[in-house]
């Protein structure tokens, strides 16, 4: 499958025994590299550092507001680890992918679990759903808004085609009303009556 890589044999002891070792010296370069950004006072957020596993290369990667001059920090590091040294700068949502959490709905960030890429979020998807626009409530862990906005936005928007606007006027097989709002997942759409009754009345049911 395209993505996926060779396998070349299964793992020993002597393999897992490496990855051990790589498991301890990304924990020591980390440290290390946390308290030389430190010093140097660089704007930037170490995420995580990533040893090869032949030990011949650290990759050390950190998210920042715009372009960093890393060469003091790049030289420092070389003199304390004697591999290939590379600075990976990478967006906020990878940083959450790579260091991963728990969301608002209990589960495991999408982006740690399974998302391998990143689709346009947009504040227009959480309008269509009726969603608070409170920053609190509609952004992930990585501080932009949830990629699970994304998942439903087609389908309410194919339930939106030919149906009035929210705030229309329209009629019933009860009376007159007022949309509130749309259901797209029951396919109802929620009307107050001039008595403030409200209702979810069936999309074939609205008579305009």
């Amino acid at each position: 499958l395209d993505g996926l890589r060779q396998i070349l044999r299964k793992a020993g002891r002597s393999d897992f025994d490496q990855r051990s070792r790589c498991a301890q010296r990304e924990a020591e370069a980390y440290q290390y590299c946390l308290e030389r950004i430190g010093d140097l006072g660089l704007p930037m957020k170490l995420v995580a550092v990533e040893c090869l596993f032949d030990a011949s290369k650290y990759v050390f990667y950190f998210t920042s507001e715009g372009r960093v001059d890393f060469r003091e920090l790049v030289k420092q590091l070389v003199a304390r680890f004697p591999v290939r040294i590379e600075m990976r700068q990478i967006g906020v949502r990878h940083a959450a992918k790579m260091t991963g959490g728990i969301a608002s709905c209990g589960q495991e960030l999408c982006c740690a679990r399974y998302l391998s890429d990143f689709r346009p979020v947009s504040v227009k998807m959480a309008k269509t759903q009726n969603r608070s626009l409170n920053p609190a409530k509609i952004a992930g862990g990585c501080g932009r808004l949830m990629c699970c906005l994304a998942y439903e936005h087609e389908t309410y928007e194919e339930f939106k085609k030919g149906l009035p606007k929210v705030g229309k006027e329209i009629r019933t097989p009860k009376g007159e009303g007022v949309v509130l709002k749309f259901n797209p997942l029951s396919e109802n759409v929620c009307v107050m009556y001039k008595d403030e009754t409200v209702e979810e009345v069936p999309r074939d049911e609205i008579l305009y």
